[in-house]
């Protein structure tokens, strides 16, 4: 296949991405994104075997990834996928790395002059430092994601001096890999193992809070890193792919930064997760709470007009999406008006929410975010809180709280809110709730499923 050909199929390709993050801007088109997103993939792959000798041993490693592939995502459970989106992170930093390995020990076989010229060093050192960090980090998100390790925020003293000197360190063996005319081994290991410990401690400060932002900006670095790495290739559908997901993990980060009302580079330095499960809003008075049965709850669902859902990683948790679905259907059987709230940072990732209620094939109109239903909450008979504590928490408007200024769901002001929860338990922010402690609030405790089965049974 000719140059030009190449150019306009990887041209093509770059269209079809594009496609794919717009179609997966909205549930409703998020199939025919995926779509469009396969369909690019399969074009920029095809187009790439034709300009390579090697394309059997490509073919059966695309083979081998795969089955792999599909054996995980059959046996991945909803609950489980923000675990599995770090790892699938993890993997691409990786494969940045491997590559610029491979490119600085035989640069001849990229194309590249056998003595790198600086450009290529420098866009070798980007990718592998952005690599590194990315699977680090990545691997750090996954163990917290998966309960494999405390997902409350590891600090110690001079924990931010140590990531600067570090981060000078590996900046200054960059700095002689690149200025060194003969391939420098010392200096780009040297860079590469800084790069990979800097991961680590920036991520480990980080509480489960912040998870969501912490995803979205992993992905967006393992773009990042497909760019650095498809400069020195000089590959343009690495570097416009790595492009549309660098930026658009970075536009979702900052999404998720605006809806916790919290800066981006205080994420990044673990300044909110330092306080996580820490700081507790009780002034350690007793107080009292009221619970009720699942039939109870039942009895102030059945005699409501106007019944808002909002759900959390407890329904995730608890496998309950589809029971939900049931009770909303047995609601709206009688003539009430059922809906679900979402808030951006419900779960542990970005649209954790959205993805959950959508395998449940919950109706899409009745699925509305916080912007678009927080003024509905006054005129809302019951509200009902599945397993979500911070994005309902009314300390977000007292002065001085951790998470002070973050928008919330305005369930405290509905006329009556049911809460099930296991126990009295604090959210990821180690906050006490005050809502669970009002007059018009009933704490149903247990399972999720179980409770929310009970109360159909009810109805």
């Amino acid at each position: 296949m000719s140059a030009n050909l190449v150019a306009l199929a990887y041209l093509v390709a770059s269209v079809f991405f594009i496609l794919a993050l717009k179609g997966l801007s909205s549930p409703i088109t998020a199939r025919r994104g995926n779509l469009f997103g396969m369909v690019g993939m399969a074009i920029a792959v095809t187009t790439t075997l034709t300009v390579t000798s090697n394309w059997a041993l490509i073919l059966v490693c695309i083979a081998m990834g795969g089955i792999i592939g599909a054996v995980v995502a059959r046996r991945v459970q909803m609950t489980a996928m923000p675990q599995l989106v770090a790892f699938m992170h993890s993997l691409v930093g990786l494969a940045a790395v491997f590559i610029a390995i491979t490119a600085v020990n035989n640069p001849v076989s990229f194309g590249l002059p056998a003595l790198l010229p600086m450009s290529s060093k420098l866009e070798l050192f980007l990718g592998t430092f952005i690599g590194a960090m990315t699977w680090s980090g990545s691997v750090i998100a996954f163990l917290k994601l998966s309960n494999r390790m405390s997902g409350l925020p590891i600090t110690f003293s001079g924990q931010h001096m140590v990531n600067l000197i570090l981060a000078l360190v590996m900046v200054g063996f960059g700095l002689w890999f690149f200025v060194s005319e003969a391939t420098n081994w010392t200096a780009f290991i040297a860079m590469t193992v800084t790069a990979f410990v800097l991961g680590f401690l920036i991520i480990i400060p980080i509480g489960g809070a912040d998870m969501p932002v912490v995803i979205s900006m992993l992905n967006s670095y393992s773009g990042w890193a497909a760019v650095g790495i498809g400069f020195s290739l000089g590959n343009p559908m690495l570097i416009i792919a790595g492009s549309l997901v660098g930026s658009s993990g970075a536009i979702l980060s900052y999404i998720m930064c605006k809806a916790m009302n919290r800066s981006f580079l205080s994420v990044i330095l673990g300044g909110f997760g330092s306080a996580g499960g820490i700081i507790s809003a009780s002034d350690g008075t007793q107080k009292n709470h009221r619970s009720g049965s699942s039939n109870d709850a039942a009895f102030l669902l059945g005699n409501a007009d106007s019944v808002i859902i909002v759900p959390g990683y407890g329904l995730a948790v608890a496998r309950a999406q589809h029971s939900v679905k049931e009770l909303a259907e047995k609601l709206h059987k009688k003539g009430i008006n059922v809906r679900f709230a979402v808030h951006p940072v419900a779960g542990r990732m970005p649209g954790h929410m959205n993805v959950l209620l959508a395998e449940a094939e919950i109706p899409y109109e009745q699925v509305l975010e916080l912007d678009e239903i927080n003024s509905d909450f006054s005129n809302t008979d019951v509200v009902l809180v599945l397993g979500a504590n911070d994005v309902v928490n009314p300390a977000a408007y007292i002065t001085g709280s951790p998470i002070y200024g973050m928008p919330i769901l305005d369930a405290h002001k509905a006329h009556a809110v049911m809460v099930v929860k296991r126990s009295m338990a604090a959210g990821y922010s180690g906050l006490d709730n005050d809502l669970f402690y009002m007059d018009k609030t009933m704490m149903v405790f247990g399972d999720a499923k179980k409770v929310v089965e009970n109360m159909v049974k009810a109805l």
